[in-house]
Formats: C-alpha cells, structure tokens, sequence
C-alpha cells in the first residue's frame, strides 16, 4: 500500500504571538523578527523537498510557506485555519485568568467545551479532518509523494491528538516556528481507523 508524506510546521512568529495574544481569524503578518527567524532556519535545517503545499488563508502562514518553500505551487485550505477563540480572540491570558468560563476552558475534560461564542476541540477534530481527507485525495489524484501543510499550532495538536499514531495527549503536542511533525498517510488506514502514523519531528538539523 502506497504511503503519502505530509510534513506539518507551524507558521512564523507574530506580534500577536509575541504579546502573548490569543488570536484566531484575526490575520496578523509575520513580523520582521519571525522572518528572519525562518531563514535562519533554512540555514540551519534540511527541509524536505515537497510537490506542494497545502496552507491555511492567513497572512501568517501563506508568508510562511513563501519563505521555506518558495518555488513549491501553493493551495488554500479554509479547514486548516486556527481555533475560533470566540471572546477571548484578541485577550492576553493574564487578562482572562479571573474568568470562570477561561478557566474551564482551560480545563477541558469534554470535547465540546468552547470559548464563549467559539470553537470546540470536537468541532476543530471535524474541520480537520476535513481538511486531512480533502489532502489525501488531491495528493492521490495528482501523484505527489511529498507535500507540506503550513498552519497553526492549535490546528496541528489537536490533529496528532485526533488522528495520530501513537496516541499522545494534545497537551504534549508543541512545536515551534517553523517547525512541526512529519506524517505518513495511507489510504487502508486513514479509511479504515481515520488515522496516521506521527514518524517524528520535522526538519533535520543539516549534517
């Protein structure tokens, strides 16, 4: 059976990411400082050579798939936009911390606990999954071996989280800028468990 690669990074740093802001639809741009934090990156690490990449609408992550991949074609993907924060779009943590509805949030424990007028894990799980088959079928289609995802990094933990083998808790889930997690997909499994296989970190450090 035929595996498909995908390698999934998190977009480039912000203001919003910075000032430690919760943000969502908002469409901030890389700052100058997250970059030339990228190309940094490019110098220190091997990116893989992918045949497209699939990347969220926002600013910050179409910016970020032009600096590591700049001659890859791109393609837009509604589904992979960020976690609707709701009323919290735009707060600080240490302005919400004295809410009881932030702090349940934060608690978690259900699939559908939400921000006040936001998104839930359960809903982000569809939306991503969504996005996942809709990738899957286009790379089969078209032939393409290796392709990478940009997006953010509530979207990428609570995709390992829902799909990923082995098992590991959203809460262990972090990757910085620029970096993320490199998948194999297969059409008998992702049919048959909706599922796939988390191979390891993405990039390498360059030899």
């Amino acid at each position: 059976m035929r595996g498909y690669h995908l390698s999934l990074y998190r977009h480039g740093r912000t203001k919003a990411n910075d000032e430690g802001i919760y943000i969502g639809s908002t469409d901030y741009p890389l700052t100058d400082s997250g970059c030339a934090e990228l190309a940094g990156k490019l110098d220190r690490y091997a990116y893989p050579r992918v045949q497209r990449v699939y990347s969220s609408p926002l600013s910050r992550c179409t910016e970020t798939a032009e600096i590591l991949f700049p001659e890859v074609p791109m393609y837009l993907a509604e589904d992979l936009r960020e976690l609707n924060f709701g009323l919290f779009e735009g707060k600080r943590a240490v302005d919400l911390v004295g809410r009881e509805d932030y702090r349940a949030w934060l608690r978690g424990g259900a699939p559908d606990v939400r921000p006040p007028e936001g998104e839930s894990a359960e809903e982000l799980c569809i939306r991503s999954y969504r996005a996942l088959n809709s990738i899957l079928h286009d790379m089969m289609e078209n032939d393409l071996s290796h392709c990478a995802v940009i997006t953010h990094a509530g979207v990428i933990s609570n995709m390992l989280a829902c799909f990923g083998l082995p098992k590991i808790s959203a809460k262990e889930l972090h990757c910085e800028p620029g970096e993320g997690f490199e998948l194999l997909l297969t059409a008998q499994l992702w049919q048959q468990a909706r599922a796939f296989e988390i191979l390891g970190m993405t990039p390498y450090t360059r030899a």
